[in-house]
């Protein structure tokens, strides 16, 4: 596994950290755009909800969605492994929730690749920290 800490200063050599770095990027420019532009046509995501979003539609929709939960929010990677078309990436999220509650929570995200696209999308995080602020999840319905 490797550090990755500053991966908006860095080239991107693989899907992973393009991943990395398009995330970063959507975070602070509020345009999902360029995630979106990562995933596949028959893509999949999914989070903790039971809900599976398809396509790039589905990834505009999902990502969307997430950046409307907070008023700030950045991801910082601590490890990301790619390998035999899988991609690993362990994360640390802090900023402030829509309603002005700082908010930290960390998670671990995969990613399927099929050529130079995501064909699946899966995050795991601490939901507890979601709790503790009052909102239960982040979803999109």
């Amino acid at each position: 596994m490797t550090q990755a800490d500053s991966t908006q200063n860095q080239t991107p050599s693989n899907l992973t950290e393009q991943f990395m770095q398009a995330l970063q990027t959507i975070e602070q420019t509020g345009d999902v755009e360029p995630l979106v532009a990562l995933f596949a046509e028959g893509s999949s995501l999914r989070n903790l909800t039971t809900h599976t979003w398809t396509g790039q539609d589905g990834a505009r929709e999902f990502w969307t969605a997430y950046l409307s939960n907070f008023e700030t929010i950045r991801s910082e990677f601590t490890h990301h492994l790619e390998a035999a078309g899988t991609g690993l990436m362990e994360w640390e999220a802090t900023g402030q929730l829509k309603g002005g509650s700082d908010l930290a929570y960390r998670g671990v995200s995969i990613i399927e690749i099929d050529g130079d696209k995501v064909s699946a999308f899966r995050t795991y995080y601490d939901s507890a920290a979601f709790v503790n602020t009052g909102v239960a999840e982040v979803r999109s319905e």
